[in-house]
């Protein structure tokens, strides 16, 4: 009867047979609530908003961006129109960090509502002219944001196969130089895109009310308006003469030589389009990152360099540690006098190397960038850094930097115990101020370099003081907490006895000396991961989206099997050769694929870029420089950990009198 008894009629059940119809019903109830709780979840800064017609459609403007100069401008730093209060929108850290200045513009634009309007009328003086032709040389974009969608341009691609795609281009350009291919246009003299036309597409369905916004492109023309009467920007009063505005009409010139001032008229055309283009995909566009191939390719010849290591670590593990494993277990010990290998060194393998404090440093904060970096990745492949939270990326990576202080408080405090060191609060200090002082140190003086050029990318003072506050209040303690752990785990005594007296090493072969040997090294390791690095200089240098971030999470797996396999592989070639001197050398090995990395970006610099100006090149070499050394930081790390796990394991395994 309770079976039959319907799952809401629980008011004319016993008590006895409501507790069990609720305990049927239980798994109905909890996937129901699921549904419901999933259908009104969003991630920050993604739900999607409904317009009815004619409601108002906000615009607002972000930064001056450049390829050439690197430095982002503020929108308002030219001479471009205005509404009758300027307000700044709440940025993210991450959106200050990037130069983003995000305000509210003087465009009134309504819902399914097409047309045509006269923004405003500019005297462009001497001074103003001159920096609206510095920018448009430099090949300056503007960026503007509609419903959190940025605005972009339409490109048209042509396959191999011959089909056509669409991609966007974030931005539009500021305006263009003259030239024979640009009919009305004089060669060298600049022009200013003073119109823009709107091509806004909406989706409508019948599971919702209104339209939903799906696309933001931008059409700029440069159009030399000409009117007759008194200027005014009522349509009704003005007799423009120059419309319909498009490209055959004479552009507008900036006369940046000529002392007088001139006028420029900005004006505007909204078209709305409906899209079949569903809300959820209408980021599609503006993450097209071509084709794939060459993503699989890139994986393709990083599994073929793993292969190639592990069979080589595969045949020291099987093949020859277990011969060198059974010879020396079963040798006397006046044989092994005459012997040579790396049982011989088994007195001086564990003999503490010199700096390890520094050595510590080193390992805690490569832990902690390699446990920022895996977090992040992961996080954004999961899509939980959506490209609509603007800065979220950068937010999140930095927070996450931050919280990942305990990792590195003890694997520092950890193998410096093991080190019997004994200077732990030095060790500890230098773990959590030594790497990100420098970087802190170098971003500061930087900041000075932007600052000297009024770019809107200089961090203020009061952001500053944040990042200052979070990096003691959260970084450094957490790491004091990680080394507490650290030091009060429990280390296993190590498998053989250090002799007090160092043992002589031999004269090593040319191939074996520490220069050659960390520079071989670091080879594998940096070509597992060259070609997912240039799409990812081509997102930061070039200002494109990256957006694979599940290429780049197995790229990183990659990585770190890599620099394992090299760095043991390396180490055990070093110990039978009878030098016991592999602490740093294992670091090294691995992280010298950091050297590569800045050898590469001087190859990019001179190759994909056409940065001018010395404070852009200035700020490109320091970022990349700093960058190689923490990726040197990081596959050192990995590298030393992987060593130190072989080592323990290959003399725990045999006999020492």
């Amino acid at each position: 009867e309770i079976v039959r008894q319907p799952c809401c009629s629980l008011a004319c059940l016993t008590d006895e047979q409501q507790i069990v119809c609720m305990v049927r019903c239980f798994p109905a109830s909890l996937l129901l609530f699921t549904v419901a709780l999933v259908e009104a979840f969003y991630l920050p800064g993604v739900a999607p908003r409904e317009y009815a017609d004619g409601e108002r459609v906000d615009i607002k403007v972000n930064k001056l961006s450049s390829t050439k100069t690197q430095l982002p401008y503020d929108y308002y730093s030219l001479p471009f129109c205005q509404p009758g209060e300027v307000t700044n929108a709440v940025e993210n850290l991450g959106e200050v960090l990037h130069g983003s200045v995000i305000k509210n513009s003087p465009y009134d634009i309504f819902m399914s509502k097409s047309d045509f309007k006269v923004l405003c009328r500019k005297e462009l003086a001497f001074k103003s002219a001159q920096l609206l032709a510095q920018r448009i040389r430099e090949d300056y974009r503007v960026h503007l944001i509609m419903d959190n969608l940025p605005a972009a341009t339409k490109m048209i691609r042509e396959m191999p196969n011959g089909k056509t795609i669409t991609m966007y281009d974030r931005g539009y350009p500021l305006g263009f130089i003259g030239s024979a291919d640009r009919p009305g246009s004089t060669a060298g003299v600049p022009y200013v895109y003073n119109h823009l036309r709107f091509v806004i597409k909406f989706h409508k369905d019948v599971a919702f009310t209104g339209s939903r916004i799906v696309g933001f492109e931008v059409e700029p023309l440069s159009v030399k308006h000409q009117y007759k009467g008194t200027f005014t920007t009522d349509m009704s009063s003005l007799n423009l003469l120059t419309v319909p505005v498009g490209p055959d009409l004479p552009p507008q010139p900036v006369k940046w030589k000529q002392r007088e001032s001139f006028e420029v008229i900005f004006t505007y055309d909204v078209k709305w389009e409906h899209s079949d283009i569903k809300w959820a995909s209408r980021w599609d566009l503006y993450l097209y990152m071509g084709d794939d191939q060459i993503h699989w390719f890139s994986i393709i010849n990083s599994l073929a360099i793993v292969l190639l290591l592990t069979g080589i670590v595969a045949m020291i593990m099987m093949r020859t540690l277990r011969r060198d494993f059974n010879r020396y277990n079963e040798q006397d010990k006046e044989d092994l006098q005459e012997e040579s290998g790396w049982k011989l060194v088994h007195a001086d393998v564990f003999r503490p190397p010199p700096a390890p404090i520094l050595l510590c440093a080193s390992i805690g904060t490569g832990a902690q960038l390699l446990a920022m970096s895996a977090t992040s990745i992961l996080c954004a492949m999961l899509g939980f850094l959506s490209p609509a939270n603007r800065g979220g990326l950068l937010t999140a990576t930095i927070l996450v930097f931050m919280l990942m202080g305990v990792p590195a408080g003890y694997l520092s405090s950890n193998t410096y115990k093991s080190l019997k060191g004994t200077e732990w609060k030095k060790a500890t200090i230098t773990t959590a101020l030594l790497y990100p002082g420098v970087m802190a140190l170098i971003f500061f003086v930087l900041n000075f370099f932007i600052w000297s050029q009024g770019s809107s990318g200089a961090v203020p003072f009061g952001t500053m003081v944040a990042l200052l506050l979070m990096w003691f209040g959260i970084s450094v303690p957490l790491v004091f907490v990680g080394a507490f752990f650290g030091f009060k785990a429990k280390l296993k005594d190590p498998p053989t006895r250090t002799n007090d007296i160092p043992r002589q090493i031999p004269k090593q072969a040319w191939y074996m000396v520490g220069i050659f040997n960390v520079l071989m090294g670091g080879i594998l390791p940096f070509g597992a991961i060259f070609i997912e690095l240039f799409f990812m200089m081509t997102s930061v240098w070039l200002q494109r989206f990256y957006y694979v971030f599940g290429f780049l999470a197995l790229v990183l797996l990659i990585l770190v099997i890599t620099c394992a396999e090299i760095s043991i592989v390396l180490c055990y070639f070093q110990l039978c050769n009878e030098d016991y001197n592999w602490w740093w050398r294992s670091f090294l090995t691995s992280g010298s694929s950091g050297l590569y990395l800045f050898a590469y970006s001087i190859m990019y610099f001179f190759t994909q870029l056409d940065i001018i100006g010395f404070v852009p090149t200035l700020l490109y070499f320091v970022y990349m420089l700093v960058f190689a050394m923490l990726f040197f930081v990081i596959t050192g790390s990995i590298g030393f950990v992987s060593c130190y796990k072989f080592v323990w394991a290959i003399y725990s395994a045999i006999k020492v009198d």
